[in-house]
């Protein structure tokens, strides 16, 4: 196990710049599943996703894709999911405001290739997505880790270590002190995170930053992808 304080030296080289021939499409793909209910944090999200740089984002709903049409910015597009492969996109982003049982569904017969970011209920789902080369990363606080994961035992940084062996992807325990761990044994610990932060939709910020990082080719596997997205100066 190797645990050290998560800070800009270890990631600002990992991140992504576009070259100067880039189009779009160079610069990944973010579904984000659209909540019926909590809309507000599937537009935090999705808007994270686009500012940090992902070069498409849809956000997919059914009931709410008025709501949707007429909130999100022009550049995100809105789409039903019964026309949507969710197989062509880079990255699927789950759990801000909610999980249905058709999305959850879902989830679970993607390909293994394509990455995925849970947040919320949609944790409950990390031990069963297809998955490979550990392209999942699940961001819970720690009420959603004591519920998803009961037993689980140990100080902070041994229960996220542990979760993160168990599903075979990324681990980012939020709280005053986040504990980033991956299924390899290490860990990047933020310690600096600001008290402000304690504020319903900074989780679904996020995860949504997560995603964009992620759609651009930021390797889900590596600490410093999950770093960038916590970093502060």
């Amino acid at each position: 196990m190797s645990a050290i304080e998560n800070k800009p030296a270890i990631w600002q080289r990992h991140l992504p710049r576009p070259r100067i021939d880039s189009h779009k499409y160079d610069r990944g793909h973010v579904a984000v599943l659209g909540s019926e209910t909590y809309t507000g944090a599937t537009r935090l999200a999705a808007e994270a996703s686009s500012r940090i740089g992902a070069g498409l984002v849809s956000v997919i709903a059914d009931q709410a894709l008025r709501v949707y049409q007429t909130s999100l910015p022009a550049d995100i597009m809105v789409q039903n999911r019964r026309v949507t492969d969710l197989n062509r996109v880079t990255c699927v982003l789950a759990g801000p405001g909610g999980c249905t049982e058709g999305q959850s569904a879902e989830l679970l017969t993607l390909s293994a290739s394509i990455a995925k970011v849970l947040d919320a209920v949609a944790i409950s789902l990390a031990e069963r997505v297809p998955k490979q080369a550990s392209n999942l990363i699940i961001t819970p606080h720690d009420g959603e880790f004591d519920r998803q994961f009961p037993g689980v035992e140990g100080q902070r940084v041994e229960r996220a270590l542990l979760v993160a062996n168990r599903i075979g992807g990324i681990c980012v325990l939020k709280g005053p002190n986040t504990v980033i761990a991956g299924p390899n044994g290490e860990c990047r610990i933020t310690a600096h995170a600001s008290p402000w932060l304690a504020k319903a939709g900074t989780g679904d910020v996020l995860a949504g930053l997560i995603a964009g990082f992620t759609a651009q080719g930021m390797a889900c596997g590596s600490m410093e992808s999950l770093g960038a997205s916590l970093g502060q100066d």
